[in-house]
């Protein structure tokens, strides 16, 4: 008997069904531009991860001749030091990603923690948190990100901390609405009856019903956060030479671009095309995580 249950439960509920995996095909069907979007995020994290295979060169090894043109040894030419740009684009990408997982971590950790804290607790605690979010939202991102790496010095590390800063009011308020929501179901104050904790309450009914809106908010911040980085490296407040960042080619590139443009247009190629990508796929997880559009899907 107990087996037969198990085996009830596990074509029940541990499986997807046909109908589900038909019902998630119509879903992506119709949202073409998030299925899109995925594939380029995952062409990115490949090339960023296997960078080192992929790269025909090392990122810092001079070969051929200063700004020579793209040729069958140097795909995208060669920058000021002789070095291929190609492999520099390729390497590049690990730093966009490692920025964008550290910075956005920081900004969904503290972001979201602050937005729950503030709806769960209501009244003075509320206030207080949210007008310290308000205060950082009337400073424009660029100028906030640039006013705290300026402060604490320019390196990789500081870029991703203050833009973890900057995007941390995006996470709390994105957190706080629906949590203003879900403090309002029977299953909140049942929980409450029976005399369980703030913290058990936050982390086992709340946390699991806002995290889709937090995993939209996030694919979203991602590409917000490398083009961030892109700018503070542009501005020589990023990632610092000679490791290779598509924002610092783009500042170096643009001295050349007179004689040379395939110094600066391939990074900037590189930043547009990631950015796109995690913009579409915002959009697609945002369709799939709304019930109204799953709905007409199927």
């Amino acid at each position: 008997m107990k087996s037969a249950a198990i085996d009830v439960h596990l074509q029940g509920r541990a499986f997807p069904t046909l109908d589900g995996i038909q019902a998630v095909g119509r879903v992506i069907g119709k949202h073409w531009v998030g299925t899109l979007g995925m594939f380029i995020v995952l062409v990115v994290i490949a090339v960023g991860v296997f960078a080192p295979h992929f790269a025909p060169y090392l990122p810092d090894e001079q070969l051929g001749a200063r700004l020579d043109s793209p040729s069958p040894q140097f795909s995208l030419g060669t920058d000021e030091f002789g070095r291929d740009v190609l492999s520099r684009i390729i390497c590049g990408a690990r730093i966009s990603l490692y920025v964008g997982v550290v910075s956005v971590s920081i900004s969904l950790v503290f972001g979201g923690s602050l937005g729950m804290i503030a709806a769960f607790f209501g009244g003075r605690v509320d206030s207080a948190i949210m007008r310290c979010m308000d205060l950082l939202f009337s400073i424009p991102s660029l100028v906030l990100a640039l006013v705290i790496t300026g402060t604490l010095g320019p390196s990789l590390t500081n870029a991703m901390l203050a833009i973890g800063i900057v995007y941390t009011p995006r996470f709390a308020r994105v957190a706080r609405g629906p949590t203003l929501s879900i403090m309002q179901q029977p299953y909140v104050e049942a929980a409450r009856s029976i005399g369980a904790g703030h913290l058990r309450i936050m982390l086992r009914h709340v946390l699991p019903n806002i995290l889709a809106s937090l995993i939209v908010q996030s694919t979203l911040a991602f590409s917000t956060a490398i083009l961030t980085e892109a700018s503070l490296s542009f501005l020589g407040l990023g990632t610092q030479p000679p490791d290779p960042s598509w924002g610092t080619m783009l500042g170096t590139g643009r001295k050349f671009m007179e004689f040379a443009p395939w110094v600066a247009v391939f990074p900037g190629l590189a930043i547009m095309i990631a950015v796109l990508g995690f913009n579409l796929l915002g959009d697609g997880l945002r369709d799939f995580f709304d019930p109204r559009i799953r709905r007409r899907a199927q």
